[in-house]
């Protein structure tokens, strides 16, 4: 998995995250609510808040959550105790490390497998830790989060575009550099059947969160648009990172700690498929 980037440190951003799309997540396990699992894995599960969320839904399972690092781990049990469910956390790399885990009836993989060099490849590894019957349901795709109006009222219309622009251009020199890495058309259904599996479907589930927004939301808007902020940093104009900074200054009322037109809106798609029986 990608080496550059410090997990645990980005703690607090993906907690914020999965708290703000916990809609998506919501709906995503709704849909597969007729699974009745008895052995759930989450692989690069994070802070764990799919984790509980899957531990809430499917109460009588044994849910675990599994990441490389130990400190996101802790975090998700320590977010399991507080919310009351059971849970459990296995220190595992992916994909390289998935051999012990055993097998599961479902197994959960939010916005993990981009990060590895040969996807199909660890889509296979996914693949193999299902029970005969058993469902694979990835996160990959889906359409980018809005945060903020075309016009922003300052500087040039427009920023959003060109920000996502930039964070394309990072995202595609990231994929080339990753150990292995191999060029693959994203058609994440037939990467599923390629993988072995059956029935592969994609759907996708919106999150909508209109202005104003809380704060929870809104400070996730903030650490997005920080980190944002530094990796475009080379890529930007003078005029758009001038802009960024007006954005993330608390004391300006046209930033985004007071703006009253913050808004989330984004669209997350969930790729399905089943091992055969």
């Amino acid at each position: 998995m990608d080496s550059e980037i410090d997990w645990a440190a980005m703690a607090d951003l993906l907690e914020l995250e999965g708290e703000t799309q916990l809609s998506y997540l919501e709906q995503a396990f709704a849909d597969l609510g007729e699974l009745n699992p008895r052995r759930v894995l989450d692989v690069g599960s994070g802070p764990g808040v799919a984790a509980c969320l899957l531990a809430t839904m499917f109460d009588k399972a044994e849910v675990t959550a599994v990441d490389g690092s130990a400190e996101l781990l802790d975090r998700a049990g320590r977010r399991a105790r507080r919310l009351g469910v059971r849970l459990r956390t296995r220190v595992a790399t992916f994909p390289e490390g998935l051999d012990g885990l055993g097998t599961a009836d479902l197994v959960w993989s939010g916005q993990v497998v981009h990060h590895v060099g040969d996807q199909q490849d660890a889509l296979r590894r996914l693949a193999g830790l299902l029970e005969p019957g058993g469902v694979l349901a990835i996160v990959e795709g889906g359409l980018p989060a809005c945060w903020l109006p075309r016009d922003v009222g300052f500087g040039r219309p427009g920023l959003a575009a060109r920000l996502e622009a930039a964070t394309t251009e990072r995202f595609n020199r990231m994929r080339d550099e990753l150990p292995g890495s191999v060029r693959v058309v994203e058609d994440w259904p037939a990467m599923l059947t390629a993988a072995g599996l059956t029935d592969a479907r994609s759907r996708s589930f919106l999150v909508d969160l209109p202005a104003p927004l809380a704060d929870g939301p809104r400070l996730w808007v903030r650490r997005s648009l920080e980190r944002r902020r530094g990796m475009a940093a080379e890529t930007l104009d003078a005029d758009d990172l001038a802009t960024l900074d007006r954005l993330l200054d608390p004391s300006d009322p046209a930033g985004v700690d007071r703006r009253p037109d913050l808004f989330v809106l984004a669209v997350k798609t969930v790729h399905s498929a089943r091992r055969p029986r």
